[in-house]
């Protein structure tokens, strides 16, 4: 098992737990969920994936989530994405981001943010502008009320048990970031793996945003009975066939 010393990178005053792995570049980097950590079944099949073949990768914690400090309450999406930019500058050379629901929005500001560095991306379920297009539209009318008056919104998670929070400023700082407004441009090749039977971010979502995306080469692979965390053994084999692929 693919496992290292944890560091610290600070950022705004928050230490954000770090593993590396040293290897060959292009160094592919985790950008994991919502409410999801660097210990996650894709994140470890990917560390292990990349020992063996002498690959440099890196996964990390945002603030508020797995080992890093901060408050999860306190997170927007300008917070983490913030939190991946620093960790990106501590890393030399090529990019190939793999970014995993919220983590595949937060890959695409990424690369928007680094051209130069971002050579490319492995999508997984995408949730680009998932506070807006998916996370606000499914909550009921008193449910928006409540959250913009009281600032917060508790919600039961089928994937923990403890509630999911939603705040006002989640909500707010999403409407800065929104992508899927007009054309996605990325110089270089895309992959996209999707579920069919995603219930969270569902095949349409990750269609109209495959829609707008002008990159080099775009693949989306859609496994037909996939749901949203695709980590059964076939999915698995999939994600890295799909990482093999980008590193060659």
């Amino acid at each position: 098992m693919a496992e290292g010393q944890i560091e610290a990178v600070l950022h705004q005053g928050v230490e954000l737990a770090v593993l590396r792995q040293g290897g060959v570049q292009p160094t592919f980097v985790w950008l994991g969920g919502f409410r999801s950590d660097m210990a996650g079944t894709k994140a470890q099949a990917l560390a292990n994936w990349a020992a063996a073949r002498g690959q440099a990768f890196v996964r990390f914690d945002y603030s508020g989530h797995g080992r890093s400090g901060g408050r999860f309450e306190d997170g927007t999406l300008s917070r983490w994405l913030g939190d991946t930019l620093a960790v990106l500058e501590t890393i030399p050379g090529p990019l190939v981001l793999v970014g995993s629901s919220m983590g595949g929005w937060i890959a695409l500001l990424a690369a928007r943010a680094l051209p130069a560095r971002v050579k490319a991306l492995l999508l997984i379920a995408p949730a680009a502008d998932f506070t807006e297009r998916l996370m606000w539209p499914a909550l009921s009318a008193d449910e928006q009320r409540r959250l913009m008056e009281e600032g917060r919104l508790e919600q039961a998670s089928q994937y923990s048990a403890d509630p999911n929070v939603l705040t006002r400023a989640l909500i707010e700082d999403g409407r800065k970031h929104l992508l899927m407004t007009g054309s996605i441009v990325f110089d270089g090749p895309v992959t996209i793996l999707q579920g069919g039977a995603d219930p969270d971010v569902p095949q349409a979502h990750v269609e109209a945003l495959a829609g707008l995306m002008h990159a080099r080469t775009l693949d989306m692979r859609v496994i037909p009975d996939g749901d949203h965390r695709l980590s059964r053994p076939q999915d698995i084999a999939a994600l890295l066939d799909a990482a093999e692929a980008l590193a060659r």
